[in-house]
């Protein structure tokens, strides 16, 4: 019996008799992501299409094919204005694609290639959109399991411009989901941002999805991920095991927040929820949470970053443009209050001046009285 013969996919292919193929986004591996065209309700999405199961193990392919369909199960739990939303799971030539929102953007990992590193008050917004949306995962059960700047995305165009949002949940694991666990001394993650505990073995937690994020923030700070750039892999699993980072530099107003974040002990570092207090507090000053989560990202002037925009033009005014709000500092001590005199000559001299100049005036004109009489 021949093999059904799989269909071209590309442009103007239609998935699942709904969704228009446009173009490609990108991919690798075993997945690509296409822009499509939602023909039902007008709209456009980011479908995830298996490039092939063909030549694999029927066991193989099936874990390939279950895996996109737990990417969509599990994302289409959680529902928060910075993470990237899934709207369905269709089958197309045998094959499951992943249909999610389509948001045009850059991700952290493309704005490093073009900057060295990025401002810690950009940073701080980033890193407090993405916490705020993985402390939602968390209380829904899910543990991302890979965060990293390529799986941040920062809307250059449109109405969303300026907004992060977090993506990627395929290798996440939900609560009570036994497709998460792996085989002991498998590795899950990408290891420059890999958890102490994570790159000796053990399973990952939602203190894991902490250190990942604040690895992550530390990479758009510092330049590099804390453990250092190596082309062997395995040597980074090595120095993340040990949990020892290169000590932040360039870090700023955010070196506290994320030396917590980045605690080699797991019990020792805070929840997400607490990590984007610590980051809103450190940057913003208390009580600043509802205003900088609720717009988009700008620089302290109210515009886009430069390396946000589509255009690259540096200027470009947020949606909701306002200047940020500055940190907190108690003020310094009031100087001690001066008594009120009319105002003379002496209003600028210190207490006490008016009287000993009166004094050394008399004085001096009782000695030039005598010295004229004695003369006469």
């Amino acid at each position: 019996m021949t093999e059904r013969a799989r269909p071209h996919i590309g442009p103007d292919y239609l998935v699942a008799g709904r969704y228009r193929l446009q173009s490609k986004l990108g991919g690798g591996g075993m997945g690509a992501v296409w822009l499509a065209t939602d023909r039902l309700l007008n709209r456009e999405v980011a479908i995830k299409q298996v490039l092939t199961t063909a030549g694999l193990s029927e066991a193989e392919a099936e874990r390939v094919r279950n895996s996109i369909v737990h990417e969509g199960r599990v994302a289409a739990k959680l529902s928060h204005e910075h993470a990237i939303a899934v709207y369905d799971v269709v089958i197309e030539a045998g094959e499951p694609w992943l249909v999610m929102e389509y948001l045009p953007s850059r991700s952290v990992a493309k704005a490093l290639a073009l900057v060295d590193a990025l401002p810690a008050v950009e940073v701080a917004q980033i890193g407090a959109q993405v916490a705020d949306a993985l402390a939602a995962a968390h209380a829904a059960g899910i543990v991302h399991r890979d965060i990293k700047p390529g799986n941040i995305l920062v809307a250059d165009r449109g109405p969303d411009l300026g907004k992060a949002k977090l993506s990627d949940f395929g290798i996440s694991r939900g609560a009570g989901d036994p497709h998460g666990d792996e085989p002991d001394g498998v590795i899950t993650g990408t290891p420059a941002y890999l958890p102490p505990e994570v790159a000796r073995g053990a399973q990952p937690t939602e203190a894991s999805d902490v250190f990942s994020l604040g690895a992550t923030l530390y990479t758009a700070l510092e330049g590099q991920p804390p453990f250092g750039f190596d082309d062997d892999e395995n040597d980074v699993v090595t120095r993340a095991a040990m949990g020892r980072i290169i000590p932040p530099t360039r870090t700023g107003i955010l070196t506290q927040p994320l030396l917590h974040m980045l605690e080699p002990a797991p019990q020792r570092r805070p929840t997400m929820a607490e990590a984007r207090d610590e980051i809103l507090t450190a940057a913003f000053g208390p009580g600043t949470g509802a205003y900088i989560l609720g717009v988009p990202l700008r620089t302290e002037d109210g515009t886009i970053p430069a390396w946000a925009s589509r255009s690259g033009a540096s200027g470009v005014r947020s949606p909701n443009a306002q200047p940020l709000p500055r940190p907190h500092r108690a003020p310094s001590a009031a100087p001690a209050a001066r008594p009120q005199r009319s105002g003379s000559f002496f209003d600028d001299l210190p207490n006490g001046a008016p009287l000993a100049i009166g004094a050394g005036v008399l004085i001096g004109l009782v000695i030039l009285i005598a010295l004229i009489i004695a003369v006469m």
